[in-house]
């Protein structure tokens, strides 16, 4: 099962260690999954062994995103990046920062999006503290969800 519960994550996280395999963190809402999610995960995945993906669950979302979001339900959006190839595990995540999973998993590589640099990371600090590196990963920021809905909303 590619879902892992927050409880069981520390056994997961222990089991993948001791086989040596290179862990790969990723994060997002992923409310409409669009190309540029792909990207970006596909891209996460090729620098390392497993991927595991932190997605936001529905009350997180809604105080990061605003108003009417999220468009799909935790449930749903958890399945979907969960069926992506290059996903290796999917955990679902209720804190408005991903600090917490990071101290947990404590990934070989945090890859962000290109709406970052890895300087401007909010988790440099922490991913840097216990050895780990910052990757950017993906295409250029060009595509998200609120301008699929903008875009949506303009043929209705």
């Amino acid at each position: 099962m590619k879902v892992c519960s927050l409880n069981n994550l520390p056994n997961l996280i222990e089991k993948l260690k001791k086989d040596n395999k290179k862990i790969v963190f990723a994060n997002g809402c992923f409310d409409i999954l669009h190309v540029g999610h792909v990207r970006y995960l596909e891209e996460a995945k090729s620098l390392g062994d497993v991927l595991i993906v932190g997605i936001n669950d529905d009350k997180s979302e809604s105080q990061l995103k605003g108003h009417g979001r999220p468009i799909m339900q935790e449930e749903d959006r958890t399945e979907i990046v969960a069926a992506l190839e290059c996903v290796s595990y999917v955990v679902l995540f209720s804190d408005l920062t991903v600090e917490n999973l990071l101290r947990i998993i404590k990934p070989a590589i945090h890859a962000k999006g290109t709406d970052y640099t890895a300087e401007t990371v909010p988790e440099r600090d922490i991913v840097l503290s216990y050895g780990g590196q910052v990757a950017i990963t993906g295409d250029k920021k060009n595509h998200s969800t609120t301008d699929i809905i903008k875009k949506i909303q303009q043929q209705l």
